[in-house]
């Protein structure tokens, strides 16, 4: 058993040593493994132990989600409720709002069917008055033309001026107040003598307005040829302005001013824009040249005139009326009192009246929240307070 089994020198290896030598390389390896199962076996007893825990943390957890599940679905069960009452409301409220909307809407449509047409029969009205107006219009180019033939004529034209003055006259005074063809102390008779309130001289306006120079001096073709008929223009003026302050201007029977009427505006504004002499000759002889609108403005300032004249002489009656007119207005004051008192108590009355409404509701109401359920004492109580 003990023999060598190597010899170096004088040292010899036998089986025992490295029988001993094996055995405790075992025996450390045993001891190695088991001190590593026992690492392992501690290892594997705290896992376990913090899985048993995490698996009790986590039955926790699901008990406290299961709950919240429950809570969670009961909730979405009242809201799933509160949201159907909730969308049937809307419904409702949507079709009564679609059915107003579709009310109105039909109302509107009808109103503006209606208003459609009526602007359709008003414009069907209007294309009948512009129909109209075209006739007149042809009818008004015919009167031209023939205007134009009659202003062609002296006579004519003569006529035609003292209708036009006569016309503006006789709409714009009273009768009382003017005279046509009317002789005069010297016998000559002008086309119209106006009187004026609380003066016996009276105004005179001629219509006899000389029309032939001014439709040469337009229908002039050359510098020289417009000369000629402006110089023969200012001639044929100044003779008529002559005429009048010479015929016409009588001391004491007639006004210091007369007028002489242009029986057209475009003539009177190319007086005003050509012969500024003539214009200012007339002014300085007394006499004044108006068109249509300025005889329709000194007709409606001698208006005013012979109206301020007529309210002077009718003053005492005018003071007698305003006399009963404040009458009047003092007892429709004195009766607006007596309504104003009347409508006051009945103010008041209803005044009174809410007030009772009020407290009678107001009863209602706590006899509304008694419970009978009760004993009958309370709601007497409650009664008798």
């Amino acid at each position: 058993m003990d023999a060598p089994l190597l010899i170096i020198g004088s040292w010899s290896l036998t089986l025992t040593p490295i029988l001993l030598a094996l055995g405790g390389c075992v025996l450390i390896v045993l001891l190695a493994l088991y001190r590593a199962q026992m690492a392992a076996n501690s290892r594997l007893a705290l896992e376990a132990a913090g899985a048993a825990e995490r698996q009790r943390e986590l039955d926790e957890k699901l008990s406290e989600l299961n709950a919240l599940n429950a809570s969670m679905t009961g909730r979405l069960q009242t809201m799933a409720e509160m949201l159907g009452t909730r969308q049937a409301d809307l419904t409702r409220l949507m079709t009564e709002r679609l059915d107003a909307v579709t009310q109105r809407m039909g109302q509107g449509l009808d109103s503006s069917a209606k208003t459609t047409g009526d602007h359709l029969s008003k414009l069907n009205e209007r294309l009948a008055v512009i129909d109209a107006a075209q006739n007149r219009m042809a009818a008004m180019t015919q009167e031209v033309v023939g205007l134009k033939d009659i202003l062609a004529n002296k006579q004519s034209r003569g006529a035609f001026g003292q209708g036009r003055m006569e016309a503006i006259v006789r709409d714009g005074l009273p009768s009382s107040a003017y005279e046509f063809q009317s002789t005069l102390s010297n016998r000559n008779r002008p086309d119209c003598v106006i009187r004026l309130p609380g003066d016996d001289r009276v105004m005179v306006v001629d219509a006899k307005f000389p029309l032939e120079a001014f439709t040469a001096f337009r229908d002039a073709a050359d510098d020289v040829l417009r000369s000629q008929a402006g110089q023969r223009v200012r001639a044929d003026l100044s003779k008529h302005i002559k005429d009048i302050s010479e015929r016409y201007f009588i001391p004491g029977e007639t006004q210091d001013v007369a007028m002489l009427f242009v029986p057209a505006e475009s003539v009177y504004g190319d007086l005003i824009e050509h012969f500024d002499d003539v214009m200012q000759k007339a002014h300085r002889a007394r006499i004044i040249i108006v068109s249509p609108s300025l005889l329709m403005m000194a007709v409606q300032v001698l208006q005013s005139i012979v109206r301020d004249a007529r309210i002077r002489e009718q003053a005492h009656h005018i003071q007698k009326e305003v006399q009963l007119l404040i009458t009047d207005v003092r007892r429709l004051q004195e009766r607006a009192v007596k309504l104003d008192t009347h409508f006051r108590q009945a103010q008041e009355d209803v005044s009174m009246i809410s007030t009772s409404a009020e407290k009678i509701t107001k009863r209602g109401d706590r006899i509304e929240q008694l419970e009978f359920a009760e004993a009958p004492s309370t709601p007497i109580s409650l009664i008798k307070k």
